[in-house]
C-alpha cells in the first residue's frame, strides 16, 4: 500500500510540475516574442505596440518606455507559475532523488557518500549556485552582458564537471538542471517581481518609477529564457543514459547546455525579423556531434559469447524488476514496461541492455543485485558481436 500511494504521489508531482512548468515557459516565451515584434507608437510614452488575432478575436498589446500617466484598476502578475515550477521540482528531487539516493543519487565508484552527506551537498548546489550567479549579477561584470554570459558559461562548465565526479550521471544532471532552475526562479523572486512591486508603489505615490527596475527585469528575464531549453534537456535526460552515463558525461552536458542556449538565441533573434543562421547551425551542429560520437557500435570480429551465459546473468540480475510480475518490492510492474523473461524479448532489449548496464552502468539501480565488471564485460561482447550467440 506504501509503494502504491508513493506512486501516486509520484505521478501528481510531475504532472503538476508539468503544468505549472508549461505555463511558467509559455508565459516567458510569450513575452520574449512580444517584446521583439513591439512596432513603433506614435506615443512618445510607449516603447511600442502589438496588433495580434488569436482564438477568434483581435488583441491589441502596448508597452510603456517606463509606466503609464495612470496605475490601471486592475494588474495582472505573472508570478506563481514560477514558484509552483520550481517548488513542484524541489518536492520531485526530495522524493525521488533524496529519499532514494542510494538508487539515484549516489554511485559508491565515484564517491562513496552517506545518504546525509549526498542530500547535503545536492542541497548545497542549488544555494551556491544562486549565491555565485546573484554575485555576478550584481558586480560591474553585470553591466557587460557579454562578458558576463562568457563567465556564467564557464562556470556552468565547471560546475557540470564536479557534479559529475560527486553524483551518479543522473544525480549529476537533475542537479545542474535544478541549479538552473533555481537561478531562473530566484531572479523572478529577488528581481522581476520586487522591481515590479517598486513601480507601482511609486506609480501609486505619484512619483516616476525607476527605469533601473525594468532594465534589471528584463535582464534576467532575458538570461531565465536561455536557461530554458538546457533545463528541459535535464528533465528529460534521465530517461536516455547514453547521455549521463559515460565516461565523458559532463561534456555531454556542457554541450547540449551550449547547443540549446544557442537554438533559443536565434529564435529570439528571429522575432525582430532575419536572422543569421550561424546560432542555429552552431546549436543543432553540436547535436549531431554528439550523436555520431553515441553511434552504437558493434565488432563481427568479438568473441562468441553463449547465449545461455547471457540469459543466465539477466535471469539473475535484471528480472527481479523486468518480470511480468516484478519480485522487487513495491514494483507492480517491470520498469518502462521492458520484460527479459524470454530470449526473444532479451535479444529485442540488447541496445538497452548495452547502454544501461555496461555504458552508463545506471543498471541494476545501486548495483542492488550485484552485477559484476565480469558479467557487464560479457554483456558488452555479445553486444559487439551483435547480440547473437546460441
Amino acid at each position: 500500500m506504501e509503494s502504491y500511494l508513493l506512486d501516486w504521489l509520484s505521478l501528481l508531482l510531475r504532472w503538476a510540475h508539468l503544468v505549472v512548468g508549461i505555463a511558467w515557459i509559455g508565459a516567458s516565451f510569450y513575452f520574449i516574442w512580444l517584446d521583439n515584434h513591439l512596432e513603433k507608437s506614435v506615443d512618445p510614452r510607449v516603447a511600442g505596440e502589438l496588433w495580434a488575432v488569436h482564438g477568434g478575436g483581435f488583441y491589441r498589446a502596448e508597452k510603456f518606455k517606463v509606466a503609464p500617466a495612470q496605475m490601471p484598476a486592475k494588474l495582472h502578475w505573472f508570478k506563481w507559475e514560477a514558484y509552483w515550477t520550481w517548488i513542484t521540482g524541489f518536492f520531485l528531487l526530495v522524493l525521488i532523488y533524496y529519499a532514494g539516493a542510494e538508487l539515484y543519487l549516489i554511485d559508491a565508484s565515484l564517491m562513496p557518500l552517506s545518504k546525509g552527506a549526498a542530500i547535503a551537498i545536492g542541497v548545497g548546489s542549488l544555494i551556491v549556485g544562486l549565491a555565485v550567479y546573484e554575485g555576478l549579477c550584481r558586480s560591474p561584470l553585470g553591466e557587460n552582458d557579454a562578458a558576463l554570459g562568457a563567465v556564467m558559461f564557464l562556470l556552468l562548465a565547471a560546475a557540470a564537471w564536479g557534479l559529475c565526479q560527486v553524483f551518479s550521471g543522473r544525480g549529476a544532471f537533475i542537479h545542474y538542471g535544478a541549479v538552473l532552475g533555481t537561478i531562473m526562479v530566484g531572479n523572478v523572486v529577488h528581481i522581476i517581481i520586487p522591481g515590479q512591486r517598486r513601480m507601482v508603489e511609486a506609480m501609486r505615490a505619484g512619483r516616476a518609477p525607476d527605469p533601473k527596475d525594468g532594465i534589471a527585469g528584463r535582464q534576467r528575464s532575458v538570461h531565465n529564457t536561455y536557461f530554458t531549453l538546457p533545463v528541459l534537456f535535464t528533465m528529460i535526460a534521465s530517461h536516455y543514459a547514453f547521455t549521463f552515463g559515460g565516461r565523458w558525461n559532463w561534456l555531454v552536458l556542457v554541450a547540449l547546455t551550449l547547443a540549446g542556449a544557442l537554438i533559443r538565441v536565434w529564435f529570439v533573434m528571429r522575432h525582430k525579423g532575419s536572422a543569421p543562421a550561424w546560432p542555429l547551425v552552431a546549436g543543432t551542429g553540436l547535436i549531431c556531434v554528439l550523436m555520431l560520437l553515441f553511434l552504437p557500435k558493434t565488432d563481427d570480429k568479438a568473441a562468441p559469447v553463449k547465449f545461455e551465459e547471457i540469459k543466465r546473468i539477466v535471469d539473475a540480475r535484471c528480472l527481479t524488476c523486468h518480470a511480468a510480475k516484478p519480485a522487487f518490492q513495491g514494483l507492480n510492474e517491470a520498469p518502462k514496461g521492458i520484460v527479459l523473461d524470454t530470449p526473444e524479448r532479451i535479444r529485442a532489449q540488447a541496445l538497452q541492455i548495452h547502454q544501461q548496464t555496461v555504458l552508463a552502468k545506471a543498471m541494476p539501480p545501486g548495483n542492488l543485485t550485484g552485477l559484476t565488471d565480469g558479467e557487464r564485460a560479457l554483456l558488452d561482447f555479445w553486444y559487439r558481436s551483435g547480440a547473437k550467440g546460441d
